[in-house]
């Protein structure tokens, strides 16, 4: 039964999820339900917040009108909206709103749609091309797909979390585009890496050139929050190299669906995929500078 009330739930309260979750709570809204794989984490985080942690996704939708999907990779998205199943968000879906976060394949979230549709609910992509920092603060940069008209229904309470809000299109565009802005930045990445690292090995002076970097057209976003971590070996994590090569093989296969080869997309991928072997995945992207500079010990 629709509630008269909206109520909130997430599924997936990591690093992301969870700081979402407090925002909205300080924006006066009702989080009533959260579920998490790990189910200690779900718990502390309810504690906090004063709501119940459940043991499946389903019970999330059986208590919240809108549910926020925060999960980490295709495989887990395609889980909590199993077509069967007594676990599943779908058991749940009628007249419910499911705002999906992550970044997914295109294809999943074209999916996800459908079926929420063909069981009375309502679905939206909003993906997030932002970091932790901006999901505690409500800034995040938010690109939505879906259907204008649930993009509209949605768009009061997506700005209390975002300072950037854009509808894309339909379901599916706005994963293409979070794909894009991924990769591209996990190459700028990667190159910010090497140029450092080359640095370091000719005995240049960083913070000189870092300096010369961000007045010069090697200056980016990256340099600006990775670079005196990749100098300082300082790789606490915001946004992991496990989800780079993620996001990278995501683009990659659209790349190969549209007929194009992608060299520098390719090598940044074989070098997330590099550290993950190494048991850096879980380290920050800017890790990859492990890769690159001459003294360090990954190489």
């Amino acid at each position: 039964m629709r509630q008269s009330e909206p109520t909130i739930g997430f599924v997936g309260v990591g690093r992301m999820g969870a700081n979402m979750a407090r925002r909205l709570k300080d924006q006066g809204e009702p989080i009533v339900a959260l579920y998490d794989r790990d189910q200690a984490r779900a718990h502390d985080l309810a504690v906090e917040l004063g709501c119940e942690a459940t043991t499946t996704p389903a019970t999330v939708a059986a208590l919240a009108s809108i549910i926020f999907t925060v999960v980490s990779d295709d495989a887990a998205m395609r889980h909590i909206f199993s077509a069967t199943g007594t676990e599943s968000l779908l058991c749940h879906a009628t007249d419910r709103l499911f705002i999906n976060c992550a970044t997914l394949s295109p294809s999943v979230q074209v999916d996800v749609d459908r079926l929420v549709t063909q069981r009375g609910g309502r679905s939206l992509e909003a993906c997030m091309a932002s970091s932790i920092t901006q999901a505690r603060q409500g800034s995040l940069y938010l690109m939505c797909g879906g259907r204008p008209n649930v993009f509209e229904s949605a768009k009061p309470l997506l700005e209390k979390l975002s300072a950037h809000l854009r509808y894309i299109g339909p379901a599916g565009e706005a994963a293409k585009v979070k794909t894009l802005v991924n990769m591209v930045m996990n190459c700028n990445t990667a190159a910010l890496a090497e140029g450092l690292g080359l640095g370091a090995a000719l005995g240049l002076d960083l913070p000189l050139l870092r300096d010369i970097f961000a007045q010069t057209g090697a200056a980016s976003r990256v340099l600006e929050t990775d670079a005196e971590d990749m100098q300082n070996r300082a790789h606490d994590c915001y946004f992991s190299a496990a989800h780079a090569a993620k996001d990278s093989g995501i683009a990659l296969s659209l790349a190969k669906e549209a007929g194009l080869t992608l060299p520098l997309a390719q090598a940044t991928y074989e070098q997330y995929q590099r550290l993950i072997a190494l048991g850096k995945g879980e380290l920050d992207k800017s890790a990859i500078s492990e890769l690159t500079f001459k003294d360090r010990t990954s190489q």
